[in-house]
């Protein structure tokens, strides 16, 4: 069930307990800038990537930062 995080110590409670987290940075900014142990996934490849690249049997963090 999607729900919003916005606290930065739910994030990393659920980083510790093995949550995937997936960046949708384009490679460009991934490589600048990601979260330890990330996936990058970006947005406009995330449909046809997370079947192959993503545990189904684990919680997905999706997260994107932008610098605008």
């Amino acid at each position: 069930m999607p729900h919003e995080l916005h606290e930065r110590t739910e994030v990393r409670t659920l980083i510790r307990r093995g949550v995937q987290v997936v960046e949708v940075l384009g490679p460009e900014e991934f490589e600048e800038d990601h979260l330890p142990g990330a996936i990058n996934l970006p947005l406009r490849t995330l449909d046809d990537e997370a079947t192959t690249r993503l545990d189904p049997s684990r919680p997905v963090l999706v997260y994107c930062w932008d610098s605008a």
